[in-house]
């Protein structure tokens, strides 16, 4: 587990998922702060303010004004946050090659269980 207190950023146009993802990081000891967005226009806006507080991106990739694979795009494209670990979460399993391709480090199929989250982000963060 990893030792410091992480800061996840969930991009996800549907509120439940975002509720409940935020959930599910909450109970884990290691999260400190879950911050939401609703599509990777958003994400991004929150990258630009808040970048270097983030950790980890959970990101779905089918959804309205920026889906997950542009974001993907423009975060690897960027020298300050091309590092960000990103797991993407959807429900789409042919997207999986696409977003790996685009530099995603990990895919969840939705929907997500708890400890497949939490699995993933210490695979990834320590």
């Amino acid at each position: 587990m990893p030792e410091k207190q992480l800061t996840v950023l969930a991009v996800d146009d549907d509120v439940i998922n975002l509720k409940l993802l935020k959930s599910m990081l909450m109970k884990t000891h290691h999260v400190r702060e879950v911050i939401e967005a609703k599509n990777g226009a958003d994400a991004i806006d929150v990258l630009k303010a808040r970048g270097k507080e983030i950790d980890i991106i959970l990101l779905d990739i089918i959804m309205p004004v920026m889906g997950g694979i542009e974001m993907l795009q423009i975060v690897r494209a960027d020298e300050n946050l091309h590092q960000l670990p990103i797991i993407v979460l959807t429900t789409d399993e042919t997207k999986k090659s696409e977003a790996l391709e685009c530099g995603a480090n990990g895919f969840l199929m939705k929907p997500v269980r708890e400890r497949d989250v939490v699995s993933k982000i210490n695979q990834l963060l320590v």
